[in-house]
């Protein structure tokens, strides 16, 4: 099922050849829900294990277009994660600190402990996307040696090689874009127009986007393809229907977690001896107390 979905570097994407409404892996909504609650339930056992054994850690990075759906599918993965250990991050417009430093600076403070997950919500990946749809390295300071024909390139670059940094360092990222399209994004914008409980979620800002939907759909495949490695996959999510994106969502992390393959930590002789000694102190203290709760 996800081979479909996902994106090594072994062959090219492109966007105009995938679905964004296509159901092909469970097309039942309630069979897709009943799935993806045993998916969180099998999810949660093994995030308990990377946590306890704290060998590796993970970072689930989303990316989409506007009203695909990223918040509602960040908060449904959260209801099964214990919060022990886990971390979401929203990378928003970067303050004046964040621009004074290097682009990555702000995503290294968030790269996760070893047993720990950290979800981020966008990514330095706005660092190749925005950037090139409004091309910000015009009004953007560097030194006289950088060449501004180069940037991207170089940028796609650093992603693949910080992200390889990270996989030699126990870290993963799996990478996913949540793939609306064009018509379903404006249902959803006239739905936050016209439903009072969800005024809140519109934003003209995010309207004034649309005006640049070719020129961000371009920039999604180039980085994608320039950056998808066998280290660091992408998956490409149909995003129309959002409770079919939430079951390839689950899918994705438990096959993702199944292949780290975390263990509870194993016991040693010495230790057992030790449990041994607290627990014959514990019992006297019991008997000595007369009753247990």
């Amino acid at each position: 099922m996800l081979k479909a979905y996902r994106y090594d570097g072994s062959r090219e994407f492109k966007l105009s050849e995938v679905s964004t409404d296509e159901t092909s892996f469970e097309s039942d909504r309630k069979k897709a829900e009943e799935r993806m609650e045993k998916n969180f339930e099998k999810i949660q056992e093994l995030q308990s294990k990377l946590y306890a054994e704290k060998k590796e850690g993970l970072i689930l990075l989303f990316q989409a277009m506007d009203a695909a759906g990223k918040d509602g599918t960040i908060a449904a993965v959260l209801t099964c994660l214990s919060p022990h250990g886990v971390n979401e991050c929203a990378f928003k417009s970067p303050s004046s600190i964040e621009q004074a430093h290097d682009y990555l600076w702000r995503i290294e403070q968030q790269v996760p402990m070893k047993g720990d997950i950290a979800i981020f919500n966008r990514s330095h990946y706005e660092e190749v996307l925005i950037y090139r749809v409004k091309k910000l390295w015009k009004n953007q300071a560097h030194a006289d040696r950088i060449d501004a024909k180069a940037l991207l390139e170089d940028r796609y670059e650093d992603i693949r090689n910080y992200e390889r940094y990270l996989w030699h360092n126990s870290i993963r990222t799996v990478k996913i874009f949540l793939n609306v399209s064009k018509r379903e994004q404006a249902k959803r914008f006239l739905s936050r127009i016209e439903e009072p409980e969800k005024n809140w979620k519109f934003s003209g800002a995010d309207f004034e986007e649309r005006k640049y939907w070719d020129d961000y759909q371009e920039a999604f495949e180039i980085a994608i393809n320039r950056t998808a490695t066998k280290e660091a996959p992408w998956y490409v999510v149909p995003a129309d229907h959002k409770w079919y994106m939430r079951l390839v969502v689950s899918e994705i992390i438990l096959h993702t977690l199944r292949d780290m393959g975390p263990r509870y930590p194993t016991v040693t002789e010495e230790r057992l001896k030790e449990f041994a000694g607290y627990k014959a102190v514990l019992e006297q203290e019991l008997g000595k107390g007369g009753k247990k709760n």
